[in-house]
């Protein structure tokens, strides 16, 4: 959905010109829009990477980067990250140690205490809203069935989400009034993690094109960063992971909720 320029200084990423139903990038107008809620969002958890959003201007017959003139498109300035930082990659060498993960929740507890809660965001932590979601999931994925999973997991899949909602409807309520629905991130995992040195990690990348994806419970980024680990095979480092943030934040009934 973008194209990303590294430069000699700087970043620039660019939003493709497509419109894929959970977003809408398809006008220069929406891609402005976007590029300036980018880094508005993304700079709770990378303030030191997301800059500005730059006009991009026709010159002749060349583009520039913050020139003068009409914009003819728009992009978000960042500072650059150390390569070999990339979480991603440290995990493909096996390099990521438990103090990768205590930097990760270090940045992590405070960010969830003082995100954006309450009107306009609670309403991703209801029943309507969650079951809406694993819904439409059934819905998408109902085609790739005896292709990429069985009709027996598929089905069984299903079963457990519509039980699970329906016989812990009072968790989900509670975990609403207990303010755990929060603005998070919408795409924890390790490509959106980078660590310079042991001494600072960098989150970036959130989710700024569609609310529904961004805003839940926290336990929804927290599973999907431990989902990863698993899927890399550091199941280690995921338990560690959890039960960690389950101490630094308080959060006892977060393994309630984990699996689903």
């Amino acid at each position: 959905i973008s194209y990303v320029f590294i430069a000699h200084v700087y970043v620039y990423k660019i939003k493709k010109p497509v419109n894929f139903g959970f977003l809408d990038f398809s006008t220069l107008e929406k891609r402005k829009y976007f590029c300036e809620k980018e880094v508005e969002l993304n700079k709770r958890l990378a303030p030191e990477i997301y800059l500005e959003v730059v006009p991009i201007v026709k010159q002749k017959e060349l583009y520039k980067f913050e020139g003068d003139g009409e914009a003819v498109e728009y992009a978000v300035k960042m500072n650059p990250m150390p390569a070999d930082g990339l979480m991603q990659e440290l995990l493909k060498r096996g390099e990521v140690e438990k103090r990768h993960i205590d930097l990760i929740i270090e940045r992590l507890v405070p960010f969830y205490r003082t995100a954006k809660t309450g009107e306009g965001v609670n309403t991703y932590g209801s029943l309507d809203t969650i079951s809406y979601n694993t819904e439409e999931n059934f819905l998408q994925t109902k085609e790739f069935v005896g292709k990429a999973i069985s009709e027996e997991r598929y089905h069984y899949i299903i079963n457990y989400t519509r039980n699970f909602l329906k016989e812990k409807a009072s968790l989900f309520l509670k975990r609403i009034e207990e303010g755990f629905i929060r603005e998070g991130h919408g795409d924890l995992y390790s490509s959106n993690i980078c660590f310079d040195d042991l001494k600072k990690v960098y989150i970036f990348d959130c989710i700024e094109f569609n609310e529904r994806f961004r805003c839940g419970d926290v336990c929804s980024d927290i599973a999907f960063l431990a989902m990863d680990l698993d899927f890399h095979r550091e199941e280690e480092l995921s338990g560690y992971f959890v039960e960690e943030y389950m101490k630094k934040s308080g959060d006892l009934e977060l393994l309630e909720l984990l699996d689903f």
